[in-house]
């Protein structure tokens, strides 16, 4: 289970994207989301390089893998998909649509079960359908 303290730093990180983002794209001398985005992403662009030199992995082998076709179209989903979320956080307050962009777990989950033929226990269902009440409970005014 090495792969916990790895999420754990994610869920940290990340639950401040949406609240820097609201700032950053509303109010005074607000920046367009779009801009924001290209921003965010860069450096995010510019961590994965430095974590790539530094752990000394070679990228041009992987440029001819059959998994290739997978990685552009994952890309090109993340691009649509922070766009819209970045564009809808600018929008609207992040306390709506943080959960509504976070059922992306459910229905990654769901994808997984369907697509990946991953194992669909009882536990695995009341949890996705708890998952949805709790962000039709936190959404709906």
């Amino acid at each position: 289970m090495n792969y916990l303290p790895w999420a754990v730093l994610a869920l940290g990180t990340y639950t401040l994207v949406p609240v820097l983002m609201r700032i950053a794209t509303t109010g005074t001398d607000a920046i367009p989301s779009d801009v924001a985005a290209m921003i965010s992403n860069a450096i995010l662009v510019v961590f994965a390089a430095g974590v790539i030199v530094v752990t000394n992995q070679q990228v041009s082998p992987h440029l001819g893998s059959s998994k290739m076709p997978y990685a552009v179209a994952a890309g090109l989903f993340l691009g649509i998909g922070i766009l819209a979320y970045y564009r809808a956080l600018a929008l609207g307050p992040v306390s709506v649509v943080t959960p509504v962009f976070g059922l992306f777990l459910v229905t990654s989950a769901v994808a997984g079960i369907v697509l990946l033929g991953e194992e669909l226990t009882a536990r695995k269902g009341v949890g996705i359908l708890l998952a949805l009440a709790a962000v039709y409970l936190v959404t709906v005014e």
